[in-house]
C-alpha cells in the first residue's frame, strides 16, 4: 500500500475501505472508552462523582471544537497532514491519561482526546471524495457502519477490559491502537491538494455561503437533525423508564440494549443501496414510519421487554437509514467543499441530539413515558415535513 491508492472518484479497493472503516471506528471509540469506567475512576483518584463526570464532559467539548474548527480545515490544508497530527495528539493525550496523578490531568487530557477523535470524521468525506460514482452511497454506508460500531462497542469492550485489568488499561491500549492507525493511516492515505484559497477565517465564513449556494444542504442536515433528536430521546429516557416498574433495573439492562443498536449498523449500508433505487427522499418518508412504528411500540407495548428490544431496532435502523442517506447527498453536492459541508452536517445532528435530550427530558418531568414518546413523534413529524415542503 502506498499513499496513490486513493484518488478523487476512482474508486476504493475493498481492504483500503475495510482498513479506513477499521481505523475511523478505533478513533471515534476513544470517545467514550471512559465512561463505563468513570466509578473507578473517581474511587481510585478519591474524587467526587461530579468532577468525574466532567471527564466525558471534556471529551465532548474537545470533540465539539474539533467539529467546528479542525473539520472544515481540511479543504484548505493537506487532510493527510492533519490526520496524522491529530492521531499523534491522541496517542499523547491517551498516554496522559495512563499516567495521570489526578484527575486535574485526566479531564485536560480528555479535552486533547475528543480534539484528536475527530479524525474519524475526515474519513467520511475522505470516502465519499475518493468512491467511484456508482459505489459512493454503498461505501457511505460501510464508513457509517463502523463508526457506529465504534460507538457502541466501545463501551462495553472498556466495562470489560475495566474489569479485568483496571481503567487505565483501557487507554494504553487504545494508545497502541492508534499508533497502528497512524501507520496505516500514512501508509494509505492521499495527498489530495487543499480546494480552497484564501484565509482559514474565510474559510469559515464560506460555510454560510455554501448554504445559500446550495439550499439542499440545509435541507437534508434539517431532517437528519430531527430524526436524531427523536433517536436521542430515547437513550436520554430509557434509563428511567427501566428503572421503574416491572423492570426496576439499573444501567447495566440499558447498556445491553444498547447493543440492538448494531442493527443501526447494518441498516446504514443497506440504506445506501436503497437510496440509489429510490431517491433520498421517499427513503426518508419510509426510514421516518419505521422510527414512528417503534415509538408506537415502545409507548403501547413498554411493559414487555421484547417490545422494546424491536422498538429500539426499528428507531436505530431510521435513524441511521436517514443520516447516511442524507450525509451522502450532501458531501456529493460538492466535491470541493467536502470537509466544509461535513462541518454541517455534524453540527447540525448534534444541535438535533441535544434538542431531542433537553425536551425528552423536559417531557419526562411533566408527562412521564408519554410525554417523551410524544415529543419524539413530533421531531420525526417536523423531518417528514421538511421532506414534504421541500423539493430536496
Amino acid at each position: 500500500m502506498n499513499s496513490y491508492t486513493l484518488k478523487e472518484n476512482g474508486g476504493i479497493k475493498p481492504h483500503v475501505l475495510w482498513i479506513l472503516t477499521v481505523i475511523a471506528s478505533l478513533s471515534v471509540a476513544n470517545l467514550y472508552y471512559s465512561q463505563p469506567l468513570l466509578k473507578s475512576i473517581a474511587a481510585d483518584f478519591g474524587c467526587s462523582e461530579f468532577l468525574t463526570n466532567m471527564i466525558a464532559m471534556c471529551t465532548q467539548i474537545g470533540y465539539t471544537a474539533g467539529l467546528l474548527f479542525i473539520i472544515p480545515l481540511c479543504d484548505l490544508v493537506n487532510r493527510k497532514r492533519i490526520i496524522q497530527l491529530n492521531m499523534s495528539l491522541l496517542v499523547v493525550s491517551l498516554v496522559s491519561i495512563f499516567f495521570a496523578p489526578n484527575v486535574y490531568v485526566m479531564l485536560i487530557a480528555s479535552v486533547f482526546t475528543g480534539f484528536g477523535s475527530v479524525s474519524a470524521q475526515i474519513f467520511v468525506p475522505l470516502v465519499a471524495q475518493c468512491s467511484a460514482p456508482s459505489n459512493k452511497v454503498a461505501n457511505m454506508g460501510i464508513i457509517t457502519s463502523g463508526l457506529l460500531i465504534g460507538v457502541l462497542a466501545s463501551r462495553v469492550i472498556s466495562g470489560i477490559v475495566g474489569d479485568f485489568f483496571g481503567w487505565r488499561s483501557m487507554f494504553i491500549i487504545a494508545a497502541v491502537l492508534m499508533s497502528v492507525s497512524l501507520v496505516f493511516s500514512t501508509r494509505i492515505l492521499p495527498d489530495i491538494p487543499s480546494n480552497f484559497n484564501g484565509s482559514y477565517g474565510r474559510l469559515l465564513l464560506s460555510i454560510f455561503t455554501l448554504l445559500r449556494q446550495h439550499p439542499m444542504l440545509g435541507i437534508c442536515a434539517s431532517r437528519a437533525a430531527m430524526a436524531f433528536g427523536a433517536f436521542s430521546a430515547l437513550w436520554a429516557c430509557l434509563a428511567f423508564r427501566i428503572a421503574q416498574p416491572p423492570f426496576s433495573q439499573g444501567s447495566d439492562l440499558v447498556g445491553l440494549l444498547g447493543l440492538c443498536g448494531m442493527a443501526g449498523a447494518f441498516t446504514a449500508t443497506f440504506a445506501g443501496r436503497l437510496m440509489n433505487r429510490i431517491g433520498v427522499r421517499r427513503l426518508c418518508y419510509l426510514f421516518s414510519a419505521v422510527m414512528l412504528a417503534g415509538w408506537a411500540i415502545i409507548y403501547l407495548f413498554q411493559n414487555h421487554l421484547f417490545a422494546i428490544i424491536v422498538s429500539i431496532i426499528l428507531i436505530d435502523m431510521g435513524v441511521q437509514a436517514i443520516q447516511v442517506s442524507n450525509q451522502t447527498t450532501m458531501l456529493t453536492a460538492d466535491t470541493k467543499s467536502v470537509n466544509r459541508i461535513n462541518t454541517i452536517f455534524m453540527t447540525s445532528i448534534f444541535i438535533g441530539g441535544s434538542l431531542g435530550t433537553f425536551l425528552a427530558g423536559c417531557a419526562w418531568q411533566s408527562f412521564g413515558w408519554l410525554g417523551v414518546c410524544a415529543v419524539a413523534s413530533l421531531l420525526i413529524i417536523l423531518s417528514v415535513a421538511i421532506t414534504f415542503f421541500t423539493r430536496h
